[in-house]
């Protein structure tokens, strides 16, 4: 698989921030098989996988990994229609792109680590729990 100078950049940002996120959490993660890529072939924000501790989101043909846990306290995050997400215990909301709008959290969600193996299937990592 080849990378472009973008990709590269947004894959190992993830890893940096999946890896900070593990390590605040007791230093270990755990990887998540989200199934066949081609189940999340269409733009938005799919949330089957918030009590695991993120969404997916597609968006331009590409699909990436946002942690669907507030960086205030730790909450689950809810998906609005507008797709923004709302923390209910504090009031924080992140833009589609996981950056805070409104605090008290002041910390962006976390662009977790993904790819896609040779069969196909979307494998997550996130921070244990």
């Amino acid at each position: 698989m080849k990378l472009n100078r973008r990709e590269f950049l947004l894959l190992t940002t993830g890893l940096v921030a999946g890896c900070k996120t593990a390590n605040e959490v007791g230093g270990s993660a755990r990887t998540i098989n989200a199934g066949s890529a081609s189940n999340f072939s269409r733009d938005g924000v799919y949330t089957n996988f918030r009590d695991d501790g993120f969404f997916l989101i597609r968006r331009d043909g590409k699909l990436f990994v946002l942690s669907a846990i507030c960086t205030h306290r730790n909450c689950k995050l809810i998906a609005e229609p507008d797709k923004s997400f709302y923390c209910k215990c504090h009031d924080s909301t992140f833009d589609p792109n996981g950056h805070v709008t409104e605090g008290p959290a002041k910390i962006d969600l976390p662009v977790l680590p993904s790819f896609t193996n040779e069969h196909g299937e979307l494998i997550v990592t996130v921070a244990a729990t």
